[in-house]
């Protein structure tokens, strides 16, 4: 089941592993599976994915799950972190279905090798919409809860952008030109409100998380609005779901209050709006003063965001 664990970079007790991936146009693909577990074996494990221009560096939402008795586990998907490759256009998937490989091989990892029988499913941002999109396809018998943070349902931005023609553009650029780069301005904000080397108080890798983003190419544009499409059209997701988001979206102008209490990448009436469409059981809080990761947030919110967690798992999905 591919390679042997090593120490991570977050430290020992941290492993990762990676996981071969069939090669894809650009040649060789790989994901890896970081992992700490309990002190004593137990049945429950947390799988998180992590979202766009990002990676998962999350030891601390880790030691938070591990406190509770579950073993973590973070997936760095393929062109991201530590899956990216020199020879690779990093973020770079022409359909989200792609991504199942490697959560088809996490999940056979966590469950049939580790032993984990009861697993809630964690995502953030885009990698909650491809979690999403999986567990609906996958219904695994393991899966006993969902957990989105802001994840990323709709294309944020004037009304006009999700238009039927404004979808007909974006799948007819992305089939010609799938590489194509995106021209768009990103102002850095959330970026340098998050690393405590700018604003923040966390530390990341900034080759792997930068300041200024990757880049958007169309082909993968594509394949989100496709995803975006699937959701709206109803999933069913057979485990319990939270979704949490901040209270409010803004549009900073510099680096000011809103930066650090308010989601400035996605708009969270589109979260709240779509989250209906992912299940039958659906749980919304929006956490007020939270940042666009909410357990990334201030101190204040991310507590808040942590109780939220905390009543949803005690009251859906551990009996």
């Amino acid at each position: 089941m591919g390679d042997a664990t090593t120490e991570d970079i977050l430290g020992a007790p941290w492993e990762a592993e990676t996981i071969p991936l069939e090669d894809d146009f650009e040649g060789e693909c790989v994901a890896t599976l970081v992992r700490r577990r309990t002190a004593e074996p137990t049945a429950y494990a947390t799988l998180h994915v992590h979202g766009f221009s990002d990676y998962f560096f999350h030891a601390a939402y880790g030691e938070w799950w591990l406190e509770r008795g579950h073993s973590m586990y973070g997936l760095d998907l393929r062109k991201y972190g530590r899956s990216l490759r020199p020879h690779q256009s990093a973020t770079y998937v022409a359909d989200l279905a792609e991504y199942f490989a490697e959560l088809d091989a996490a999940w056979e990892r966590i469950t049939v090798r580790d032993g984990h029988r009861e697993v809630v499913l964690s995502g953030h941002s885009t990698g909650g919409l491809v979690v999403a999109l999986w567990a609906d396809a996958r219904r695994p018998p393991e899966l006993v809860g969902l957990l989105l943070n802001s994840p990323w349902l709709d294309l944020q931005g004037r009304p006009w952008m999700r238009s039927p023609v404004a979808n007909l553009v974006i799948d007819r650029a992305g089939r010609r030109r799938p590489l194509r780069e995106l021209r768009r301005e990103v102002n850095g904000y959330y970026g340098r409100s998050l690393h405590r080397d700018h604003d923040g108080e966390w530390d990341f890798d900034l080759t792997w998380k930068p300041v200024d983003s990757f880049p958007v190419r169309l082909g993968w544009l594509r394949a989100v609005r496709q995803g975006h499409a699937r959701v709206q059209a109803g999933l069913d997701v057979p485990a319990p779901v939270l979704v949490l988001s901040s209270d409010r979206s803004g549009r900073p102008t510099g680096m000011d209050e809103e930066v650090f209490s308010t989601d400035i990448v996605l708009d969270v009436e589109q979260i709240r709006r779509w989250s209906v469409a992912l299940g039958r059981h659906v749980t919304y809080a929006a956490v007020p003063g939270a940042v666009h990761d909410v357990v990334l947030s201030r101190g204040g919110p991310r507590a808040r965001a942590y109780d939220e967690i905390d009543r949803w798992l005690r009251a859906y999905v551990r009996h």
